[in-house]
């Protein structure tokens, strides 16, 4: 390009490269900064100088203010031939998080760093203490609550490095416990749950299986040799499956929202009565907790004790 006259769309690129090129020289001299981009020093010289109408627009697109618009050290560029920007409007300051988006952040991360296999590599933890320090606020502290199935998970975790299988204690609602066997798949969340898919040795075939059931979690030697089976749908009909009954006015339809899938509704005057399928009765205390007093838990009665369990434990949080 050296020599040659710069076309527009040209000249267009090379000042979109020239600006962050010069904050970072801090200072350069125009026959420096024209071998850098391969063009002749007047070329260089005219582009600078045509920094000083390129800048941040004002209101209905023009230039309201002397500092909206990128400006150079005149009698340095004309005394030495050196370029120097004294405006950089503002494209030297970092975008900066507010506490309140880096503490959301920092909790989402918190709540994925638990998944097995993602919080094991070290990038979660790199990430949670990048965020802590690029906020321009100090964020509150945020603490993610351990919850019962943090040993379960970190068991699958460690039998998914190894490739084996794991066995625990598995109770179904109004069943007896059982000891299961399964080659661990995956471990996934929905709705604030947990859930092990993998294939259990006592059904012979693949399972999901809610972890709040699943106590006595251990990792054996019998190597995981199903692993690669097709994976069920998270919420396919299950054996263990119950049927829970929910009331809620009709404008709080919206909130019940997926439950609704496949469910019975019944209209009671401005009620409705829901007969849902869940896997775990117990899962419904997130359903009621984000819904405002509005849903209530008819039947089963675990439902309800776990609904009003989850909430003071909440409340004791405060104290």
């Amino acid at each position: 390009m050296s020599g040659q006259p710069v076309v527009a769309t040209d000249r267009a690129a090379l000042i979109l490269q020239l600006v962050p090129y010069l904050i970072a020289q801090g200072e350069v001299t125009v026959a420096q900064a024209a071998r850098d981009f391969d063009v002749e020093p007047r070329q260089m010289r005219a582009m600078v100088e045509k920094l000083t109408v390129i800048g941040l627009p004002g209101e209905g697109g023009f230039w309201q203010m002397a500092n909206d618009l990128f400006d150079i050290d005149w009698d340095l560029l004309d005394r030495e031939d050196r370029i120097v920007i004294t405006n950089a409007v503002g494209l030297e300051r970092s975008p900066r998080l507010t506490a309140r988006e880096a503490a959301a952040l920092l909790a989402g991360l918190q709540l994925a760093a638990a998944v097995p296999g993602v919080g094991d590599s070290g990038v979660v933890q790199g990430l949670l203490t990048k965020l802590s320090r690029g906020a321009g606020q100090t964020p509150a502290d945020v603490i993610v609550a351990p919850a019962p199935v943090d040993d379960v998970r970190e068991t699958v975790a460690r039998a998914l490095r190894e490739g084996v299988a794991v066995t625990f204690t598995y109770t179904a609602p109004d069943a007896h416990p059982t000891t299961r066997t399964v080659d661990p798949v995956k471990v996934t969340i929905s709705a604030g749950q947990w859930y092990l898919q993998g294939w259990c040795h006592m059904r012979r075939a693949m399972r999901t299986f809610h972890l709040d059931r699943v106590t006595e979690p251990a990792v054996t030697s019998i190597a995981a040799l199903h692993s690669s089976e097709p994976v069920p749908e998270l919420f396919e009909p299950g054996d263990d499956e119950v049927v829970a009954e929910i009331r809620y006015p009709a404008h709080a339809a919206s909130a019940v929202g997926e439950f609704l899938a496949n469910a019975q509704v019944h209209e009671e005057g401005g009620f409705r009565r829901a007969f849902i399928r869940v896997a775990d009765p117990r899962s419904l205390k997130r359903l009621v907790a984000r819904s405002g007093g509005d849903v209530e838990i008819v039947a089963p009665p675990e439902a309800r004790r776990a609904a009003h369990d989850w909430a003071q434990a909440a409340l004791d949080q405060y104290r």
